[in-house]
């Protein structure tokens, strides 16, 4: 089997370049190709204090690696016992069970313990083992070198265009619609409070003109990320208000596509202040996902 080992959190332009690899030299090679991958991220065991968000969870990371063709997606779960392996006990594990024969890694990749698994370590762990090592270089877009952490410091500064740059498609977000306190009703604008996973990365707070997709709906939303200040919020959430739409979403899974931030989050002097200004981000984000595309 030829095979990719990581976390692909965000599954972006980076790792869909070492995919393309991927099953390049499977194809080539005549066998069968396999990602794994880990569950929690390694530096929720390793450096729990790092507070680090995830990009896509599991469940995206499993579906998006299939859309990139891959045969096989295998899930171990990340522990202190994991951790302790040497490259070369990890290795020939892989060796073992899914019968490795090529190891296909992005620049700077290592594994095993204390990092010693890189490149040159693995071609030589390879040579007592029989499998080789292939090295996809680092994508760059417009001079940025694409990975998770870029994204996520795009993410938290609101750039989602470049955001999108980085990943190949919008950032997504993906959760059931709870009940709120009704703000938005009162305001004439409805709002659905997504109920997300505490350690989902956000946008900077602000509003965005966003997609959201309701079973086999589109619709064009609005969607504010942060406190809410103007009513005294404490807690940061997500509400989206789909435009052009009526009927009850309590419950129901909603996904959003976050395509461009409008503003910033701040506090009004009134509700009448605040349901101008949302009007206002309404005729904006109306024209920014008319021009632009879903895609």
């Amino acid at each position: 089997m030829v095979l990719a080992v990581g976390v692909f959190d965000g599954v972006h332009l980076g790792h869909k370049a070492l995919l393309a690899r991927l099953r390049e030299r499977a194809g080539e090679l005549d066998l069968a190709s396999g990602v794994v991958t880990f569950d929690p991220h390694p530096l929720k065991v390793l450096s729990p204090e790092t507070g680090l968000s995830f990009l896509t969870d599991l469940e995206q990371r499993k579906a998006l690696l299939r859309d990139e063709g891959v045969g096989s997606v295998i899930v171990l779960p990340f522990t202190p016992e994991l951790a302790r392996l040497s490259a070369a006990q990890f290795v020939g594990l892989l060796k073992r069970y899914l019968r490795l024969r090529e190891l296909v890694i992005g620049p700077g990749f290592t594994l095993g313990r204390d990092r010693e698994g890189n490149a040159d370590a693995l071609r030589a762990l390879g040579e007592d083992l029989g499998f080789t090592v292939s090295v996809v270089p680092a994508v760059k877009v417009n001079g940025d070198t694409v990975s998770s952490t870029a994204i996520r410091e795009a993410l938290a500064g609101g750039d989602l265009k470049k955001v999108r740059r980085l990943i190949g498609r919008p950032f997504s977000l993906r959760g059931r619609v709870v009940r709120g306190d009704s703000r938005g009703t009162k305001l004439d604008f409805p709002t659905a409070n997504l109920d997300l996973d505490p350690e989902q990365a956000l946008p900077a707070e602000g509003v965005y003109a966003t997609w959201a997709y309701l079973d086999e709906r589109t619709c064009q939303s609005m969607t504010n990320i942060g406190r809410r200040p103007t009513f005294g919020g404490q807690r940061s959430g997500v509400e989206v208000y789909l435009l052009d739409y009526q009927g009850d979403l309590y419950g129901r899974e909603l996904k959003i596509d976050i395509i461009e931030r409008l503003r910033g989050e701040r506090q009004f002097d009134s509700a009448a202040a605040l349901k101008s200004q949302i009007a206002a981000d309404i005729e904006r984000g109306r024209a920014i996902l008319s021009a632009g595309s879903r895609s």
